[in-house]
């Protein structure tokens, strides 16, 4: 039986993060993250989408297209374990795979018919890049996908901490008033590796059209400038 193991790109997403820095490991954990996801001119049928209107989640499958390697390590170390603790590839969700794929479910907000564009899903909770191949979409089927009662594995002992963001109000103006909101969620989130926690370190997040700069002290998140990115 022969094999055929081409796959297309059906998708693109759009979104405020133009690097990896910043990015929410998990989908959906940062309701307030805006995206529109914009198909390739083959997939513009409008027959295609019928009765997706009827569903408020959807999965994606991608490609994490800035980690894409000739070799594969049947071990990585999960940044949420400190980048120190090695485990079995096939039982995390790192980027770097055999084939580098990723699956996110994220809210379906609206569904728009453009006239240049075709049909655009505007959705929510994206854990992708500005850019991001996607490969496929399916509807998520809360009876069969959802398991509250499953174990997590290593993530079952991981602490969640959110961080308090203090955003000067004059470097806050700098940044568009649409964009406000869901830049907070990501700072709050604590966008630095897990393994660096040096106080006196200045980060810089890429954030639509500016270089958020911060330092973090004591669980607060400090804004120290906002720069108009080139």
């Amino acid at each position: 039986m022969s094999e055929q193991n081409n796959m297309k790109i059906i998708a693109r997403i759009h979104n405020d993060f133009p690097t990896k820095f910043g990015i929410p490991h998990q989908s959906n954990r940062l309701s307030a993250l805006k995206a529109t996801i914009v198909f390739e001119p083959e997939y513009r049928v409008t027959e295609a989408f019928r009765g997706l209107e009827d569903y408020d989640y959807i999965w994606l499958i991608w490609q994490f297209s800035e980690a894409v390697r000739e070799n594969w390590s049947p071990t990585v170390r999960p940044p949420r374990l400190g980048g120190n603790t090695r485990m079995g590839v096939f039982a995390t969700r790192s980027p770097f795979r055999p084939n580098s794929l990723g699956l996110s479910s994220v809210r379906l907000e609206e569904i728009e018919y453009h006239s240049d564009l075709g049909t655009v899903l505007h959705i929510s909770g994206a854990d992708l890049m500005d850019g991001t191949p996607i490969y496929d979409i399916k509807p998520y089927l809360p009876y069969v996908d959802s398991h509250p009662e499953a174990k997590g594995g290593f993530t079952d002992h991981i602490e969640e901490h959110i961080l308090k963001v203090e955003f000067p109000e004059e470097l806050l103006q700098k940044i568009p008033e649409s964009q406000r909101e869901a830049l907070i969620e990501v700072l709050a989130n604590d966008p630095r590796p897990r393994y660096q926690k040096n106080p006196e370190r200045v980060y810089g997040i890429a954030y639509g059209e500016n270089d958020v700069h911060f330092k973090v002290r004591e669980e607060i998140l400090y804004v120290c400038d906002v720069i108009k990115l080139k």
